[in-house]
């Protein structure tokens, strides 16, 4: 599975960005989805997380704000990230979980901006 993260760009706070990760191959047989965020000098931290089942699970920061959700036919992982602030500039990587064995497999990172 290879992904490919898009949508990022630069908003004022208070904006709203869809990210896409678009995978080359199903999706269908993963276990889990991810988002996950690196601003500088900060570890990467989850952002958001969707199972096979649909149970989704956020960072306290960012509940209320981001929705995370999946298209199984077009194999494709959304971040819809509303209320926008400046804390939440950092790049974004979509992760995948998926086979039996737990394969990890990462997108490239796409920046996200948001100036106050």
């Amino acid at each position: 599975v290879q992904l490919q993260a898009s949508g990022g760009g630069w908003v004022q706070a208070g904006g709203s960005l869809r990210l896409s990760c678009a995978a080359s191959g199903s999706i269908f047989s993963c276990n889990a989805m991810n988002w996950y965020r690196q601003a500088p000098v900060k570890q990467r931290e989850l952002v958001a997380h969707i199972t096979n089942r649909g149970s989704t699970h956020y960072a306290d920061s960012v509940k209320g704000r981001f929705t995370i959700s999946t298209d199984n036919a077009k194999n494709t992982v959304y971040l819809q990230m509303n209320s926008l602030k400046p804390e939440d500039t950092a790049v974004y990587y979509c992760n995948a979980i998926c086979g039996r064995t737990g394969n990890t497999y990462w997108g490239q990172g796409t920046q996200v901006t948001v100036s106050s």
